[in-house]
């Protein structure tokens, strides 16, 4: 589920591309703090986008810190904190465990359930700090489980359980004014990660055999899956972006965006051109065999 809200380095000027970087580093940082250095492990862009977001909506003041990392030990590296950064790392955890808890329960990985025990101690803490959240995510898996057991079709109703689900972790403060915005940008975000989720594994899902919402569409409409599919990512991040912009973000504001109208991209053009090498590969394996055939045949 994570890995698809990234940020297109190479549109980000100098300043805001260290700025990005600060905050990532800063929720890895907090995540130690909360966990010890295995919640590092959990750190992903997803999670530093809400940072920013929050950030600049709420006009948050930071802390900076330099610190020398493990993995780029050449030059200190500056990490930014503030309020936003703690609960981004709380719902890190959150949703980390209970993924790992869902990859065992689909795909019986053993190390999977290993990681969602070792995390277990810190779910209980931060659900207990977090109940509304907690709630919401537990409704989800529990939900999700549904409807790939009854092989749901409607793709608008599995994806919005990803968007309900993310709706509430966006928003920060129950009773805020910014509170319905921010479940609705959520909302539609979920729904464009679930439906990137499902378009980057439809090959593998139907390979092995296992659920995937998308497999129906493809079946009825080969010939345009790929238009279709793009069509409807674009929409739900037009809508996730309308929402952003009725939001009163100045601080920040050119980093969301890359991430809102570039960032997103990049990881759908890598899916579709590495579907259309395999594509090709398998094509010419196809040629191979059938020129094979014929020679045999003339012999």
């Amino acid at each position: 589920m994570f890995g698809y809200i990234n940020v297109n380095r190479e549109k980000l000027s100098l300043p805001d591309r260290c700025t990005y970087q600060s905050y990532y580093c800063g929720l890895c940082q907090q995540l130690k703090d909360e966990c010890g250095r295995k919640g590092q492990m959990l750190l992903n862009y997803d999670m530093t986008f809400l940072v920013i977001l929050l950030t600049g909506l709420y006009e948050l003041e930071d802390k900076k810190t330099e610190f020398i990392c493990p993995v780029h030990p050449s030059k200190k590296q500056t990490a930014r904190f503030n309020e936003a950064t703690k609960y981004a790392a709380a719902m890190n955890v959150l949703l980390a465990t209970k993924n790992f808890e869902d990859d065992w329960n689909d795909s019986h990985s053993y190390a999977k359930r290993a990681l969602s025990q070792v995390f277990r101690k810190d779910y209980e803490r931060i659900g207990m700090e977090y109940p509304r959240q907690e709630r919401a995510i537990t409704r989800y898996i529990k939900r999700l489980e549904e409807a790939e057991k009854y092989k749901e079709k409607n793709v608008d109703a599995v994806a919005g359980l990803t968007g309900e689900m993310l709706g509430e972790i966006f928003v920060w403060k129950e009773n805020d004014i910014w509170a319905e915005e921010l479940r609705c940008m959520g909302f539609y975000m979920g729904k464009f990660i679930y439906l990137m989720d499902a378009y980057e594994d439809i090959g593998k899902d139907e390979r092995n055999r296992c659920y995937n919402v998308l497999s129906l569409m493809r079946q009825e409409t080969e010939q345009d899956f790929e238009t279709f599919s793009r069509l409807m990512l674009t929409s739900m991040m037009a809508e996730c972006a309308k929402s952003f912009e009725r939001l009163p973000i100045l601080l920040h504001a050119e980093i969301c965006r890359n991430v809102l109208y570039s960032g997103v991209w990049t990881k759908y053009e890598y899916i579709r051109l590495k579907k259309q090498s395999r594509q090709l590969k398998e094509e010419k394996k196809r040629r191979l065999i059938r020129k094979t055939d014929a020679s045999r045949v003339q012999q």
